[in-house]
């Protein structure tokens, strides 16, 4: 771990810690995925926290042939992931900084003692269980994807929690891309589609990720879930706002936001 990025990661890690808010960047911008990845890795080594899991977002181009990768990951902290059956769920967003919502199936690792999955299809053979959910996208930095992929990649990928729904049946996991789904923030519609907008769909997402972690020196877990890309979106949100999801023929997912305590 270089110095710079060690100092960039502790910034993040403090306003995460404490709910503070960055009014800019805390330090230089990475410009490649390779020093975005030191940052996340330094932040990894500072936490004294549990990952449960990641989270995959979509790169879009240009930013996608400068980097050379279509997908980022973040790393989705074991006490941020919750369950619908626990009640309706409330996730503390970065209020000040940058908070959004994100209809998604979520994917539960099993790894094998293989080389990582290079097809959705391989990928399908490293996963046990598949849900409906919501991924709470937040950072306190407000300019987190203004500034591009590479500084969301720095900053733990922007996630902030992970919701897991309704589970998905095994028979239908190779048709997830005719399941229509909508997400709503306050009753108003804000965004309508299927995975089949989503590169190779959610089992491509796996496989990036497994790649990604082997990589990086990052051993897979079971259990470990996998909030697999935004189906309809990224939607800002505020605090006090409730947003649901609706995946047809499934079932909907919904939560609620608040404002992080800075006590």
């Amino acid at each position: 771990m270089n110095s710079a990025a060690g100092d960039i990661a502790r910034a993040f890690v403090d306003a995460r810690r404490n709910w503070k808010t960055l009014a800019a960047y805390p330090g230089r911008r990475p410009t490649d995925l390779a020093g975005a990845y030191a940052i996340q890795d330094a932040a990894l080594e500072q936490w004294d926290r549990p990952v449960g899991g990641w989270k995959v977002g979509k790169i879009n181009p240009p930013a996608r042939d400068e980097l050379g990768a279509n997908r980022l990951i973040g790393p989705a902290f074991a006490d941020t992931i919750k369950s619908e059956a626990e009640g309706l769920a409330e996730f503390p967003i970065f209020s000040g900084g940058f908070a959004a919502m994100e209809a998604e199936f979520m994917l539960r690792l099993a790894p094998r003692e293989a080389a990582p999955p290079t097809s959705p299809e391989q990928a399908m053979d490293w996963v046990d269980e598949v849900r409906i959910g919501l991924e709470v996208a937040s950072s306190p930095y407000a300019a987190i994807n203004r500034d591009g992929p590479c500084v969301t990649v720095s900053d733990h990928g922007n996630n902030a929690g992970l919701l897991l729904g309704r589970l998905v049946d095994r028979a239908d996991w190779s048709r997830l891309d005719e399941v229509g789904v909508t997400l709503a923030i306050d009753g108003e519609e804000k965004g309508r589609a299927t995975t089949a907008t989503m590169l190779d769909g959610p089992f491509g997402a796996a496989a990036f990720l497994l790649r990604n972690l082997v990589e990086r020196g990052i051993d897979p877990q079971a259990g470990w879930w996998i909030s697999s890309g935004a189906i309809t979106g990224v939607h800002e949100i505020a605090a006090g706002q409730h947003a649901i999801a609706v995946f047809d023929g499934i079932g909907e997912i919904a939560a609620r936001v608040i404002a992080g305590d800075r006590d």
